[in-house]
């Protein structure tokens, strides 16, 4: 009786080292899969940045065509004028920053002052530092008078280190005649519109 034809007479065992060659062979077709991918990863990454990178540069130009039809519909008398006229505000805001306002002194004076006192004459003024300094003479109707502006001075503390001299008494109607010398707080001769 013959054999099938498929099965073999005689055979040689396989050894260790071709099952590890196989397994090996395994491992290299797997590590090339993932470079492949990786390599296809990285093509679609760089055309996708290629593509990116056109649609950027037709932004770019056509946004700089329409900066350069606007800049030619400018007007260099229009610049010039707003130029002017941002010189102009920037010299007034530092003119009225230096500016001396005595009104709320004034005001403050008439708030503080009694009625039977009254200035003869006055003298404020702004030394280098800006610091302002008052000097003056005035009439009070009397003594007590007199002492309730030194206090009324005193208790408000804008009019600083207020020194009466030159204090003297009218025999005839009791009035006290004075000069006065002091300082002045800066928020009293600051500026504010």
């Amino acid at each position: 009786m013959a054999l099938p034809p498929t099965i073999p007479t005689s055979f040689v065992p396989r050894s260790a080292a071709a099952a590890a060659q196989r397994f090996r062979a395994d491992f290299s077709s797997t590590f090339g899969f993932l470079a492949y991918a990786i390599l296809g990863v990285a093509f679609v990454l760089a055309l996708i940045v290629f593509f990116y990178g056109r649609i950027l540069s037709a932004t770019q130009s056509s946004k700089d065509a329409a900066l350069a039809k606007v800049e030619a519909m400018i007007d260099p008398a229009t610049v010039a004028n707003f130029v002017r006229l941002r010189d102009r505000l920037n010299s007034g805001t530092a003119l009225l920053g230096e500016h001396a306002a005595f009104s709320r002194f004034f005001t403050l004076l008439g708030t503080l002052l009694p009625s039977n006192v009254r200035f003869t004459s006055l003298h404020l003024s702004l030394d280098n530092t800006g610091k302002a300094r008052l000097e003056g003479a005035g009439v009070a109707k009397s003594f007590n008078a007199l002492a309730a502006v030194s206090t009324a001075f005193a208790g408000d503390g804008r009019v600083k280190d207020a020194i009466f001299s030159n204090i003297v008494v009218n025999t005839n109607d009791s009035s006290v005649s004075f000069a006065l010398a002091a300082t002045l707080d800066q928020e009293l001769v600051t500026f504010t519109p």
